[in-house]
């Protein structure tokens, strides 16, 4: 059976579906994350340390992408969705992913690219969408690789925000021979973080976490490696907090599953 996202009657703001990819790498001390740090002019969690990640592009479904790994069908189950949906989100995934931090989960059947020196050209026309991620991956003879993502989580931004998302989360591990640089208009700054000291710059007021950000890194940070997270069996059910104004705080409530 295929979910419905939650909508408050008369609420005039569209909820758009979007993807959110945990890339991690496997540091000294366990598990580390890549986290951007937005400017503080987006119009969407501005000032936040986020994952990379975005809405999806209608363009996103195109069937005529070359594809490895566990099919739309399977990705649909996991985020009771439809098919089309569903691949759409993962090539969300594929696509934010590599223009926010430039690492490419793409490649061959036996394997992922080592170098994506010579694709760098096309983040800039993925981003203005001049070009497709599907239109990109066949111009360049290259297989989206849907087997280097796990499905992680659903989060709904809760009623009465501005801009709202249905946003499911995956977890990947950075390629060998790649490097996440950051290099988007979207973020002043990008680094890699254990989960812990990312929860601690946000409780010291060094950055700023939004609940779904907070919650993910508390959950990645219980792993002692990268190849644990993504052996984890998740059950992913959508979870939208709800906002209460208390005084001159806003306080935010979980409802999960």
């Amino acid at each position: 059976m295929t979910r419905h996202t939650p909508q408050a009657p008369g609420d005039p703001v569209a909820v758009r579906d979007a993807a959110t990819v945990v890339l991690l790498r496997e540091g000294q001390a366990g598990p580390e994350v890549f986290l951007q740090h937005r400017v503080a002019g987006m119009a969407f969690a501005a000032g936040m340390t986020v994952f990379p990640g975005g809405g999806v592009d209608s363009r996103d479904a195109d069937a005529s992408v070359a594809w490895h790994g566990p099919e739309p069908a399977q990705w649909a189950e996991w985020f009771d969705c439809s098919e089309a949906l569903a691949r759409a989100l993962v090539c969300a995934a594929v696509r934010e992913t590599f223009e926010e931090s430039g690492v490419l989960l793409a490649g061959d059947e036996s394997g992922v690219v080592t170098d994506t020196t010579p694709y760098e050209h096309v983040r800039t026309a993925l981003v203005s969408r001049e070009q497709s991620l599907a239109g990109f991956l066949t111009e360049s003879g290259l297989t989206l690789r849907a087997d280097r993502l796990r499905p992680w989580a659903n989060w709904i931004t809760p009623r009465g925000e501005p801009r709202r998302y249905d946003t499911r989360f995956f977890v990947a591990a950075l390629p060998a021979g790649q490097y996440a640089d950051g290099a988007t208009t979207e973020a002043e700054r990008s680094e890699w973080q254990r989960p812990a000291d990312a929860m601690a710059a946000a409780q010291t007021g060094d950055s700023a976490l939004m609940p779904p950000t907070w919650v993910t890194l508390s959950e990645i940070g219980e792993y002692a490696t990268v190849s644990d997270v993504l052996a984890t069996n998740r059950r992913v059910s959508p979870i939208q907090p709800d906002l209460i104004n208390e005084g001159d705080r806003l306080k935010v409530i979980l409802e999960g599953p």
